[in-house]
Parts: structure tokens; C-alpha cells; sequence
């Protein structure tokens, strides 16, 4: 399995800001931006990503609204591939599939095309976005994915909250790959 070096972990970790008590007091939110406009620290990502992907014969990426689209995106053009957003409900404007998932304070839903994965059955698709924490909206993408007749393959996050059960929760879903993980 391909994995980054100690050099490339560094890189990444250190073009990751933390932003105290954001979006309220007694958070640390992880801020990707930073990541995103250092072209070393993007490159390295991205470049591993690919190594990681390039075999597993991936027909669509899913990435989940919105930071999930920057990463989706710009892998599926590298492994020449299609690319699929996972929206908020009330986004996408043909025939979807919803799933709803639970928050901190009641609910939330997301989205697909019926169709989003083209008329094949069993579609490999690899579900990516920056943060897996509590694994709500991970679990409900995991599950469109499959329900739409493809398969989630994986799902694939820039950070993975290791003391938060996402991780764990959607394992059952679906193989899980953290490229970096907070303890």
C-alpha cells in the first residue's frame, strides 16, 4: 500500500492552520485553505492520492459538498475519470436520491442523481472529502453511492478525527483511508 514519507507528512501537517474555538468555543477547526494555496503541500497530496488510486480501476469519484469537490475533482482528472457531487438536498436539478443523517442539533440531508453513475451496475466509486468527525454525512454519501446501484469502494479523507467513532461507523460501510490522522 502506498503511503507518504515523514517528509510528506510534515508538509501536509504543517500547511494545515488551526483556527481556535471556530466554529465555537472549545473547537479547533482544521482550515485546508492553507493547504490548498501551498503549491508544494497540494502537489504532495495530490500526488500521493493518485499513487494510492491508480490501480484500483475507479470508474467516478464522489466527493461530498463542498471541500470534498476540490480534491474529487482535480484526482479524477489525473486518473482520467468521471467525477460526481454528493450535494445538499435541493441542489441538483434532474432526478435524485436522498439520504438524511443526524447533527449535533437535528438533521441534515444530502443528495445524487439517480443516473450519477451512469446505467452499469457495480460502478467502482471512490468517496472523498477533506474531514471525517462523527461520519454523518460520510455514512449517508456511502450509502447513495451504493444505492444507486454503484459501489463505494472506499472513502477517502484528507483528515481523519481518530478520537471522534466516524472512522469506525462508516468501516462498516465501506473501506476507509485516513491520509492524515488527529489523534
Amino acid at each position: 500500500m502506498i503511503t507518504l514519507s515523514q517528509t510528506e507528512k510534515k508538509i501536509l501537517q504543517n500547511s494545515i492552520r488551526d483556527i481556535e474555538d471556530f466554529p465555537k468555543h472549545g473547537i479547533v477547526f482544521k482550515d485546508i485553505t492553507t493547504l490548498l494555496n501551498n503549491k508544494e503541500a497540494f502537489s504532495v497530496l495530490m500526488n500521493h492520492l493518485y499513487q494510492r488510486y491508480k490501480e484500483y480501476n475507479l470508474e467516478y469519484i464522489a466527493g461530498i459538498d463542498a471541500r470534498g469537490f476540490i480534491f474529487g475533482a482535480a484526482l479524477a482528472q489525473m486518473l482520467k475519470i468521471g467525477f460526481v457531487p454528493i450535494r445538499k438536498k435541493g441542489k441538483l436539478p434532474c432526478t435524485t436520491i436522498s439520504e438524511k443523517y443526524s447533527l449535533e442539533y437535528g438533521f441534515d440531508e444530502i443528495e445524487v442523481h439517480l443516473d450519477a453513475f451512469g446505467k452499469e451496475r457495480d460502478a467502482k466509486v471512490l468517496l472523498i472529502d477533506d474531514l471525517i468527525a462523527t461520519g454523518g454525512t460520510a455514512n449517508a454519501a456511502a450509502t447513495l453511492i451504493n444505492q444507486t446501484g454503484a459501489q463505494c469502494v472506499e472513502a477517502c479523507f484528507i483528515m481523519g478525527l481518530t478520537f471522534l467513532e466516524g472512522i469506525q461507523k462508516l468501516s462498516d460501510i465501506t473501506d476507509v483511508y485516513c491520509v492524515l490522522e488527529v489523534d
